[in-house]
């Protein structure tokens, strides 16, 4: 195939617009899926934590072949914490489908890849979908669009985009603004995606130079590296060179022994890739993400991915509780810093760096989502790790140290609005924008220092219900803030090792809100509630009832408990000090003091 009959597209979307059913309908229209076969639903947020939490992590591929054109679909993820992944998207591509749901409009998380988009020069195809909503206001959406390219400063030419409207999950689509006939299908979609998108640049016979964006791992074939022919044709069997960024490093050479290709959803493999295509290359253990793969006689490297610099960082460390080692497989911090080592060669959004002592590796990333994220894959992989606080990492300039803004585009039901803005005070947020939203919701900004924003999305689903939507990313630095208020009360401590009971966690209740019931193995250090005053109680949740025949009254019978507060792992995050840790294992999550003996901790206070 050659390069003119090839498209590679990415698709834009905010959460739940129907970015992942509108592939599967696509798919479905090109005949990947045939009649017969048992359709996955959601295909391509395979991952469990993107299907758990509804978001696209990973960026992803599939291909489908139309009227002899291959066209590359290209997933990208919606938040700023994993810009990583949606800038190495980027470059896989020549154009953008850009999906906005029919009721709801274009939405901010939108704004973020698609002004990514436009700073690369790709034009854009818009589908507005779910347009048999009742509420579905089309025209006025359509017209959002456009109000969102002229904001973002769109050239002339990216500003005249051709229109689809859509119902992805019926699969039906239809060119310009209007509801498709019901015996439709995808066709004029995938017509328009190879009339608009440009074919790939590059010259199929000039010496191969193949961009490398993605990595990843096989049993069978090990490490595989993914990204796009930029000129010239990668052929099986043959010669090529790895060259890494800095020029030093003399190129490696090797024999290409597995080129593959995208089809559907799998891979398949092929003899060759020509310019424009994408290709899936095993046999390069030493690639890296930005390396790129050279014709051997003229090895020129190509430009890196250059990706937004980390603004927050946390430490990981060995877990060195008292019930460490019962849950996970890998304890120890070589098999931490080795995983971490893993993850930073394919997430070019991650660094790491040492501490003070072995046993701690600090973290820098995006955002607190994409540390929870990774936080989260490591604990169902079996590691069991005790993590830090978030910090934001702090920048001088002119000789002043400034910190990382974040803007928050909240998305709330009307009668909400005031909790945004009572929430954000405090944090030292400014409300930047007010506007109407569609169906009695108001959408909010907030700008605030990224400090600030810790825990506000949690916060935020509390005070609201679950119904909030809420996106954060970075929009430059400011001058430091000075301090933010914490946490409103102190932490209640465990005195001991034991179980806890009924009968101390009933006197406890009192005195505060509880993160666990009864029945439940504690140690001294642990932290089992937050004190309703500020300072931290030091308290023994294992007392039982002393056992005598005498009853003052008939409460004694019936102990009363109140559900305790579940935290989890974003929420235990931000809900600890600089002094306290979460214990992250397999099984548990758990929060304790870095020192876990009251008599340490009042030295170190003294200190």
């Amino acid at each position: 195939m050659s390069g003119t009959s090839i498209r590679n597209i990415a698709l834009i979307a905010h959460v739940d617009h129907g970015k992942t059913t509108l592939v599967d309908a696509m798919l479905r229209t090109a005949g990947v899926f045939a009649s017969h076969e048992a359709v996955v639903e959601r295909v391509m947020d395979s991952n469990d934590q993107e299907r758990e939490r509804g978001i696209t992590i990973l960026a992803k591929a599939a291909s489908i072949e139309w009227k002899g054109t291959r066209i590359n679909l290209v997933d990208t993820p919606g938040h700023a914490d994993f810009g990583g992944e949606v800038e190495r998207a980027l470059m896989l591509v020549d154009g953008v489908l850009l999906l906005v749901d029919a009721a709801e409009g274009p939405m901010p998380q939108t704004r973020y890849v698609l002004s990514k988009a436009l700073a690369r020069g790709l034009p854009a195809v818009v589908v507005v979908n779910k347009v048999d909503r009742p509420d579905a206001r089309i025209d006025e959406v359509v017209d959002e669009v456009y109000q969102l390219f002229f904001d973002l400063d769109a050239d002339d030419h990216h500003i005249e985009f051709p229109v689809v409207s859509c119902v992805a999950r019926a699969g039906i689509a239809t060119v310009g603004v209007g509801m498709p006939p019901e015996d439709s299908d995808l066709s004029p979609l995938l017509d328009i995606i190879i009339e608009t998108i440009p074919v790939p640049s590059g010259n199929p016979e000039a010496p191969v130079q193949a961009i490398v964006t993605n990595l990843d791992a096989s049993d069978y074939l090990g490490r595989l590296a993914i990204g796009r022919v930029v000129e010239g044709t990668l052929r099986s069997g043959t010669q090529v060179a790895l060259c890494h960024s800095n020029d030093e490093e003399p190129p490696l050479l090797r024999k290409l022994t597995q080129l593959m290709g995208f089809s559907g959803l799998g891979r398949v493999e092929v003899e060759e890739r020509v310019a424009g295509d994408l290709f899936v290359v095993a046999g390069f253990p030493e690639v890296e993400i930005g390396d790129t793969l050279a014709d051997p006689d003229h090895p020129v490297p190509l430009q890196r991915v250059e990706v937004d610099e980390p603004v927050l960082r946390m430490t990981f460390g060995v877990n060195t509780s008292p019930l460490a080692g019962r849950d996970g497989r890998y304890l120890t911090s070589r098999q931490i810093r080795d995983r971490l080592e893993r993850e930073v060669l394919g997430n070019v959004s991650i660094r790491i760096g040492s501490t003070q002592s072995p046993e701690v590796i600090e973290v820098a990333g995006r955002g607190e989502l994409q540390l929870a994220v990774l936080i989260e894959s490591m604990r169902r992989e079996g590691y069991e790790l005790q993590v830090s606080r978030p910090e934001v990492i702090i920048r001088a300039i002119d000789g002043t140290p400034h910190e990382p803004i974040e803007r928050a585009v909240v998305d709330v039901p009307d009668d909400y609005v005031g909790v945004v803005t009572q929430t954000a005070a405090p944090r030292k947020g400014k409300v930047t924008d007010l506007r109407p939203g569609d169906a009695g919701r108001t959408i909010v900004t907030v700008e605030a220092p990224a400090r600030g924003l810790l825990g506000f999305r949690s916060l935020l689903m509390t005070a609201t219900r679950g119904t909030a939507l809420v996106h954060q990313h970075h929009a430059g630095w400011m001058p430091w803030a000075g301090d933010l208020p914490q946490r409103i009360g102190g932490a209640m401590i465990a005195d001991r090792k034991g179980k806890t009971t009924g009968f101390a966690l009933d006197n406890l209740q009192q005195r505060g809100e509880l993160f666990l019931g009864p029945g439940v193995e504690v140690y001294e250090g642990m932290i089992i509630g937050e004190a309703s005053r500020p300072q931290n109680m030091v308290v023994n949740p294992t007392k039982g009832k002393q056992l005598t025949n005498i009853r003052t009254h008939a409460s004694d019978e019936a102990i009363k408990l109140k559900p305790p507060r579940r935290l989890t792992l974003e929420t235990a995050i931000e809900w600890i000090a600089a002094d306290e840790l979460v214990e992250v294992t397999p099984e548990a999550i758990r929060v304790r003091k870095r020192l876990l003996v009251e008599s340490d901790r009042k030295r170190a206070k003294q200190r």
